[in-house]
């Protein structure tokens, strides 16, 4: 009996997650099933009658540990070979370190870097030779973000991480792409802009989801590390490899 063959993905009740979804319908017709993980149980519900292939909604706050018990049983259970993970699942707040609460700032790292680890660690076992990993960083993973801050930060580990991983993977021919986009047309900003204004520079660049994800999928099938959408990012990438940090930060 061949094994399930599944793809995972987190934060998939909206914005990237959920593009990602759509995508592996359209693009995986082997998949047997997508595992998709969300707080939001009935928003995963809704996306399961828009797709052909079968999910499977997860409901799981993954900042809390105990959420975890739920993925854990049903990986030991099913057994699946994971051909697909994809985790997208992330927030930011915009404000100050002294200005914003202790708790955004602890939850930002524990969603954006504890529970990606996390969630990679667990399912890595059940990835066979050629699966694709898609850890979500950011631009904001290339330099400090005054007024971001521990958001940029917790990217910038995300970045590294994954960079990190996928070297370490190399023998078994999985590769880890991390995703770095500028701002995206999605929900992120509605929380985000809750605690501080966006910069209308960063209004002016935002980017299509749908696009987003499209220049990811493409750069993962080709085993890139990074994956980086737009001119206007890849410049911002560039500038930020050759100029000190210390002059580009007296521009914000």
């Amino acid at each position: 009996m061949s094994k399930l063959k599944i793809a995972i993905v987190t934060g998939a009740s909206s914005g990237m997650g959920r593009e990602f979804v759509r995508l592996l319908d359209k693009e995986m017709m082997a998949l047997d099933e997508i595992w998709v993980i969300a707080r939001r149980g009935e928003r995963l519900k809704e996306l399961a009658k828009k797709v052909s292939t079968k999910l499977v909604p997860i409901e799981m706050d993954i900042a809390k540990t105990e959420s975890y018990g739920i993925l854990s049983y049903l990986l030991k259970e099913k057994s699946p070979m994971v051909k697909w993970l994809i985790n997208c699942a992330g927030f930011g707040k915009i404000g100050t370190i002294s200005k914003l609460s202790l708790s955004d700032q602890i939850s930002m790292v524990e969603v954006n870097c504890l529970a990606l680890t996390k969630i990679t660690k667990m399912v890595l076992p059940y990835m066979a030779k050629k699966s694709r990993i898609i850890e979500l960083a950011s631009s904001a993973a290339f330099l400090p973000q005054p007024g971001f801050s521990v958001y940029a930060a917790t990217k910038s580990y995300v970045l590294s991480f994954s960079r990190a991983l996928n070297r370490e993977l190399s023998h078994t021919q999985i590769k880890v792409t991390a995703v770095c986009p500028g701002p995206v047309k999605t929900e992120f900003f509605e929380l985000a802009e809750q605690t501080g204004t966006l910069p209308l520079y960063k209004k002016l660049v935002m980017a299509n989801p749908e696009k987003v994800v499209q220049k990811a999928w493409k750069d993962s099938l080709m085993g890139k590390s990074m994956s980086v959408y737009g001119f206007t990012m890849k410049g911002f990438w560039v500038l930020s490899k050759l100029l000190p940090h210390d002059v580009l930060l007296k521009f914000f």
